[in-house]
């Protein structure tokens, strides 16, 4: 199990957290903590209970249903990154062994019911939202996804098509952002399981076979694996129909914990080269702490004042681009972050046991990039340094009240959330945190911020650029990067431009790697 729950607790046959406003039911097995160091085909013990984490029924029409498999790209085998996730897709699309995807989709469509699917490195989630009046017809349909597939050969060739284009027309080269981060991910969990794309890699989806889809989806997706989520306005015999129509799941076998990540001495600068306009950065370390360490909250309120995800409040975000107007947006992240669809949210069901702290500074023209990092490493080494001040304590304190609340927006995020809560063994974590924040004082954030957070000269670089040649050499020469301006600047602003431009990165040239976008993945 992923849960990073104590060891004392781990082998209880039924866990019951009673939060607020939440009943957490669960029938579990041993499972390993945190820091298991096991390899090999090691399975953890399991048991024949289905596991829910059942939030109380309300007056919603809709139930919103997840089930997450404690698995994901992370299982991928080494010559074959991306089977996990393709495995995914067959079964939310592609249609069961009575029904084509076609005629399954022609089934949901009167129901205005919609299944979709998430894959991260250790956790795959099914989510289901339905009217209860069509909850005994569609559960019989929707089991039947998880535990007959079709896997059609045609599909499979059109999702595996998919997935390759995914990576060579939209990563590779039109989506620089995200390829910045997906190889900082890449750099810093080089020789881990963590380390590869979730959708894969070219060479590998090539060489797949529907037949090892099929083989891969009877191992994880299992009841072993299985963790239920239910929510909404359901009868009280939904989770006995559910407990019904699931025992046609495999058993399997609960999943071992991931061996943690090497951490290599020394930063390291990859300088990934394509035809781009501008250059974006990731900088990353490993990190130690989890959700369910006590300094926590105290990191959530620093790092939201350093960087909250598009967010205006952050020192990042004002100083680079609302003074100098040097990109879109520059955030800082305390754990593994995706932004939910269009929204700024983060998504739920992102739980690691291997967790990484980041910058994202959003792509800046080439002639103000070298500046542009410099600047966001000055303001990172003052932040450890120099710390917070009260006001923008206070400040990211009164905004995470208000904006912690609407992560709770609906049924499916509170069923999200709750599941999150499970599986970082931090029951009830985002009320909690809430009652929390009137003691968290800037002293208290700036001591946590210092103990728990990598050192500038810890951080990996990662810059997506169209010339990584000259980029490296301008880099390693030191020479000054001086920021012109077309206004008037105030001579505070001017005097932090003259001290950041002269900032060492700090990586020797032995350490910076060039590679070509269209060597990735």
């Amino acid at each position: 199990m992923i849960a990073r729950i104590p060891s004392s607790t781990a082998t209880l046959l039924t866990l019951i957290f009673v939060p607020t406003a939440l009943v957490v039911l669960l029938a579990c097995g041993g499972a390993p903590t945190k820091g298991t160091t096991e390899t090999g085909p090691k399975v953890a013990p399991t048991s024949t209970a289905l596991r829910f984490v059942t939030l109380p029924a309300n007056q919603n029409p809709a139930i919103s249903l997840r089930f997450a498999f404690e698995t994901g790209f992370a299982d991928d085998p080494a010559t074959r990154h991306g089977l996990t996730a393709l495995a995914a897709r067959f079964v939310a699309e592609g249609g069961t062994s009575s029904l084509d995807s076609y005629a399954f989709q022609q089934k949901l469509y009167p129901w205005a019911a919609h299944i979709g699917h998430q894959v991260d490195a250790e956790l795959t989630v099914f989510t289901a939202t339905i009217h209860r009046d069509q909850l005994e017809e569609f559960v019989p349909l929707f089991t039947e996804l998880l535990s007959r597939p079709r896997f059609d050969a045609k599909d499979f060739e059109r999702m595996r098509r998919d997935a390759i284009d995914d990576i060579e027309k939209r990563l590779r080269t039109s989506d620089d952002e995200n390829l910045g981060k997906e190889a900082l991910v890449e750099l810093l969990y080089a020789d881990h399981s963590y380390g590869h794309y979730a959708g894969g890699a070219v060479a590998a989806l090539n060489a797949m076979t529907l037949d090892e889809v099929k083989a891969h989806a009877k191992t994880v997706f299992s009841r072993a694996r299985l963790v239920v989520g239910l929510a909404g306005g359901y009868p009280a015999s939904a989770r006995a129909t559910l407990e019904t129509h699931l025992a046609a799941l495999p058993e399997g076998h609960r999943r071992v914990a991931v061996p943690p990540a090497a951490v290599k001495p020394g930063a390291t600068m990859l300088i990934v080269e394509k035809d781009a306009p501008a250059v974006a950065f990731s900088l990353g370390a490993h990190v130690k702490y989890g959700r369910d360490d006590a300094d926590f909250f105290a990191l959530m309120v620093g790092l939201s004042a350093f960087g909250e995800h598009r967010q205006f409040h952050g020192r990042l975000m004002q100083r680079l681009r609302e003074q100098r107007g040097l990109n879109y947006g520059d955030y800082a992240y305390g754990e593994f972050f995706e932004q939910e669809g269009w929204s700024s949210f983060p998504k739920v069901n992102l739980p690691r046991q291997e967790q990484l702290f980041s910058i994202w500074l959003r792509p800046v023209a080439p002639d103000d990039a070298i500046f542009a990092l410099r600047l966001a490493l000055n303001e990172y080494r003052k932040l450890l340094t120099e710390g917070l001040t009260a006001e923008e304590v206070e400040r990211a304190k009164q905004f995470l009240d208000g904006y912690t609340r609407i992560w709770d927006k609906n049924d499916q995020r509170r069923l999200g959330n709750a599941l999150d809560d499970l599986f970082n063994a931090t029951p009830d974590r985002l009320t909690k945190f809430r009652a929390a924040l009137p003691g968290l004082d800037a002293a208290t954030v700036n001591r946590t911020l210092k103990q728990h957070l990598p050192s500038p000269e810890a951080l990996n670089i990662v810059a997506v650029t169209a010339n990584g040649a000259a980029f490296r050499d301008a880099i390693l020469s030191n020479a000054p990067s001086v920021k012109k301006y077309n206004s008037e600047k105030p001579a505070a602003l001017l005097e932090d431009d003259a001290k950041a431009s002269t900032v060492s990165v700090g990586i020797a040239a032995e350490r910076i790697r060039i590679v070509k976008a269209t060597d990735l993945f």
